[in-house]
């Protein structure tokens, strides 16, 4: 039986039989691995990295204001600050109010925002990947994770509900990911709720209708409030009643901040709405993070004069003991949460808003310390007959035949930004072990340090990965200057052009994975103009950002129709443009629009002539997407091979 291979551009490369593993210089080994059969017994330097005993987590909120990024924000994720640095297992970052002007939302089809670049660019060098993202206009949810935790975070799943206009409108309202984490399940909310002194039961109402709105599928907790753990944080609007603005600012200049706690409508709301019970927040010992002049550390000094407020929080909230089983199966009140730090970062100004961050240490009573998958791969790769991989999988592991193996640069950023991959297969080689082999043309050239990690179709992430290890290989100038004629390596150049655009290439993407809803109050519905989700996200799928294809409609309309009226198709994860991304097929770029075409709808579904109407559709069966989903798509109607 044979394998199939390809680099980042979705060209398909050569077929690797059952060739017997090289004599490697070592091995790496995933995750933390339990007992191996004998045959997957080969000479091992260790595991990628141990399951930390107390999982640190940060959490970030910022109201940036639509303002342009800083230059760094090395401080607010407290990176490279030795002990409290880059000892953080997960990054949780919410924006609100990032620039969703009609021009820049275009920009972002095509391109990351510039907001979420940021994050990326300066976390990658920390071994942080992004995890999941998701935006609603201008809130968006960012979620990081060091890469060797990834096989431990399964059930990626997002949401979002606008409350804005009374649900009409994204400019208000909550975005989750939730996931579980070492066998728990955390849920990170990130809301901006309704401005001003006098709207606190507003907030209240718009806060009851996210949690309400937001369900989740699967086994595991489907309400947000059903998870073990919720941290909830954002630009919450919470305002100091009674005092005036000038005892406000004699309290903040004298350091008597507490006179100003028992006047804050978030604390007096703790001890009386029944919907914040259980939720807990670290003392406010830094100084009202709003409103501020832009560009500087000064309070409002506009003609408004807006008092000082905490506006900016992070709560969060363990399930309780009494409150049924947990989600993960055992007894939720055995986790415990601590917060070792809660501070606002007054060095940053390029909002009216500071931001805020916390970060928390966990403490599991247990541990999901497992991967359900185990890779074994040569410490150097010096010739391309060394590129093998041989992995095995647990037996409670439900396995796709679109799972693939990408091999990532140290400093990766996301789960697709592979610099090439190989399809897996699920021969046996001996006693369960299984073995791919990259292609020769797929393979980076030159010298560098790599990983190898298992991409779960199913789950949506990385469920498995390596050690870092060596590639050495000669670059293309040495290769061709070892031919004989100059002539046969641009022959061979223009046929791999040729195959690279061939109709039938395929590159791996996160295909359906019933992630994603958004749900809110109501939404009109205008005939002959219709604003519709591809076929993926009429399943409700969430698409995490990498180059990929719209997925063709299935045949049975029960699955084509699955879900087509639960929201927009607007808000929801991020995403990129890939069905007609041309090489590099891995740009660095995530879009965060779906794009846009005009199609004819026809009112009675005849399939004659109709309105025109801008809708969301799959690429036409010819198109010439790097995406295994849009192959697959072919497959499933007959079209493909």
């Amino acid at each position: 039986m044979e394998g199939r291979s390809g680099s980042g551009s979705g060209r398909p490369g050569t077929l690797a039989g059952l060739c017997p593993l090289p004599v490697p210089h070592g091995v790496s080994q995933t995750g933390v691995s339990s007992k191996v059969d004998s045959s997957f017994q080969l000479p091992a330097k260790g595991n990628a990295a141990p399951v930390p005993s107390e999982p640190r987590i940060t959490v970030v909120t910022w109201n940036v204001g639509t303002a342009m990024p800083p230059d760094d924000v090395t401080s607010l994720l407290h990176l490279g600050g030795g002990d409290d640095g880059d000892g953080a297992d997960m990054i949780a970052i919410g924006l609100q109010e990032v620039n969703s002007m009609i021009n820049q939302r275009l920009k972002d089809a095509l391109f990351t925002d510039q907001w979420s670049e940021l994050f990326m660019d300066a976390l990658g060098p920390f071994n942080f990947v992004l995890v999941s993202t998701v935006r609603m206009q201008g809130v968006i949810l960012l979620l990081f994770s060091k890469y060797y935790h990834l096989p431990f975070l399964r059930d990626v799943q997002t949401d979002c509900t606008r409350t804005g206009l009374g649900g009409y409108w994204g400019n208000k309202g909550g975005v989750s990911v939730r996931l579980a984490a070492f066998g728990h399940m955390l849920c990170f909310l990130n809301c901006h709720l309704p401005a001003h002194m006098d709207k606190a039961e507003q907030r209240k109402d718009n806060f009851q209708t996210i949690l309400s709105l937001q369900q989740f599928q699967g086994p595991g907790a489907h309400g947000i409030l059903d998870h073990d753990l919720v941290f909830w944080f954002g630009d919450l609007n919470f305002r100091i009643e009674s005092y005036d603005l000038h005892f406000v600012k004699f309290a903040i200049d004298s350091n008597q901040l507490h006179q100003l706690w028992e006047k804050d409508q978030l604390n007096m709301a703790k001890n009386t709405w029944p919907i914040l019970k259980g939720f807990q927040e670290g003392p406010l010992n830094f100084a009202p993070t709003f409103k501020f002049d832009v560009g500087t550390n000064k309070y409002d000094t506009s003609a408004k004069k807006r008092k000082p407020a905490w506006t900016d929080r992070i709560l969060w909230k363990i399930k309780a003991p009494g409150g049924g089983p947990s989600p993960s199966g055992r007894e939720s009140h055995r986790l415990q949460v601590t917060q070792h730090s809660y501070r606002s970062h007054m060095e940053y100004t390029v909002s009216d808003h500071k931001p805020v961050a916390a970060q928390f240490v966990l403490q599991f009573a247990f541990r999901d310390d497992v991967p359900l998958v185990q890779l074994e791969v040569a410490d150097e790769w010096v010739r391309p007959e060394q590129a093998v991989v041989r992995y095995r999988m647990e037996m409670v592991f439900a396995r796709s035949s679109w799972d693939w193996i990408g091999l990532y640069q140290v400093g990766f950023r996301h789960c697709k930004d592979y610099v090439a991959y190989v399809w897996t297969k699920h021969e046996d080689v001996d006693g369960h072990v299984y073995q791919v082999t990259f292609s020769e043309e797929s393979l980076p050239k030159g010298d560098g340090d790599f990983i190898l990690g298992y991409y779960s179709h199913n789950h949506s992430i990385l469920i498995g990965v390596t050690e870092p290890f060596q590639i050495s290989l000669p670059t293309s100038e040495l290769a061709s200057s070892s031919t004989d004629s100059s002539g046969a390596s641009s022959e061979d150049e223009d046929d791999s052009t040729l195959e690279l655009l061939a109709p039938k290439s395929r590159s791996p993407s996160p295909g359906k994975s019933k992630q994603h809803r958004s749900r809110s109050p109501g939404l009109a519905r205008f005939p002959g103009l219709a604003l519709r989700p591809s076929s993926q996200e009429r399943r409700g799928a969430s698409r995490s950002p990498s180059p990929q294809s719209r997925r063709l409609p299935r045949v049975a309309p029960d699955r084509a129709s699955d879900g087509g009226n639960r929201g927009s198709s607007e808000e929801g994860p991020s995403r990129l443009p890939g069905p007609w991304a041309f090489p590099p097929a891995v740009p660095r770029s995530l879009g965060l629009l779906p794009a846009l075409r005009l199609e004819t709808i026809d009112p009675g579904g005849g399939g004659g002539s109709g309105s025109w109407g801008p809708a969301l559709e799959a690429p036409a069966p010819n198109s010439l997407s790097p995406s295994p989903q849009g192959q697959q798509g072919l497959e499933e109607e007959g079209l493909g091979p």
